[in-house]
C-alpha cells in the first residue's frame, strides 16, 4: 500500500505540527494544498532538486505534517503523480464521448489533451521528470496504471465503433492510436523552446496555438481514416 493510500485512510491531522503553523485542523484541505505547492515545486526542480522545506513554507505546514500524511518526499512525490494522472482522466472521463459520431469523439479527445498539456505545463514537466527517472516511481502506482487503462479503452471504444461503421480503417492498435495523440500534443508543450529558438518557429507562439491545434487533430483523423492504406 503507498503512502498516499495510507494518507487518506489516517486523515487526522498532526495536532502538534497544526498549532506549530497555526493552521486549522482540515486534513483534506491541507493534503490538497500540500499536493498543489507539491506539483509546481517537482515539476519545476525535479524529484533531487525540489526541496520539502520549501513546500512547508509555501503551505505554512511543516516537515513533520507533510512527513505525517505522505511518509517521504519519495511518497509525496508518487501522490504528486497520481493527483497529476487522476485529474487529467477525471475531466477525461467526462467528455461523453459514447454520445458523439465515432469522428467527432475522436475530435473532442485530440483537443481535450492538447488543451489539457498547454495548460497544464507542469504536468508535462512532471511526466518528463519521470521518464528521467526511468518510471522508476510510476511503476509502483497501481492507481495510474489503471488510470492509463480507462484511457486506452476510452480510446478502444471510439475506434471500435468507427471501423464498425465504416468510419476508421481497421488493424490499428488504439495503445497506437494514444500514442500518436499523446505525441503530437506532448511534443508542443515539452519542446516548444527549444524547437522554436533553433528554427525560429513562429508557430510556438500563442497567437499561433489555434492552428497548430488545427493540424494536430487533422493529423490523428487521417491517422485512422480509410485515406490512408493499412
Amino acid at each position: 500500500m503507498n503512502q498516499l493510500v495510507h494518507s487518506y485512510k489516517n486523515l487526522t491531522a498532526d495536532t502538534d505540527s497544526a498549532k506549530e503553523t497555526g493552521r486549522t485542523n482540515d486534513p483534506a484541505r491541507t493534503m490538497a494544498e500540500i499536493l498543489a505547492v507539491a506539483t509546481h515545486e517537482f515539476a519545476d526542480k525535479g524529484l533531487t532538486g525540489a526541496r520539502i522545506d520549501a513546500i512547508a513554507a509555501a503551505t505554512r505546514t511543516s516537515k513533520r505534517m507533510i512527513y505525517y500524511y505522505f511518509g517521504s518526499k519519495d511518497g509525496l512525490y508518487l501522490a504528486v503523480l497520481e493527483e497529476a494522472y487522476r485529474r487529467m482522466r477525471t475531466i477525461e472521463s467526462d467528455l461523453h464521448l459514447d454520445d458523439l459520431p465515432p469522428m467527432d469523439a475522436l475530435k473532442k479527445l485530440v483537443e481535450f489533451t492538447y488543451d489539457h498539456h498547454r495548460d497544464n505545463e507542469d504536468f508535462i514537466r512532471l511526466v518528463m521528470n519521470e521518464n528521467i527517472q526511468r518510471g522508476d516511481y510510476l511503476r509502483k502506482s497501481q492507481s495510474i496504471q489503471q488510470l492509463n487503462f480507462n484511457a486506452i479503452a476510452s480510446v478502444k471504444a471510439v475506434y471500435d465503433r468507427g471501423v464498425a461503421q465504416g468510419v476508421f480503417r481497421s488493424g490499428l492498435d488504439p495503445v497506437d492510436i494514444h500514442s500518436a495523440i499523446s505525441a503530437f500534443t506532448f511534443f508542443n508543450v515539452s519542446n516548444r523552446h527549444t524547437f522554436g529558438l533553433i528554427f525560429q518557429d513562429r508557430a510556438s507562439q500563442d497567437k499561433a496555438t489555434t492552428l497548430k491545434r488545427v493540424h494536430v487533430v487533422e493529423l490523428i483523423q487521417r491517422f485512422v481514416s480509410h485515406s490512408i492504406s493499412a
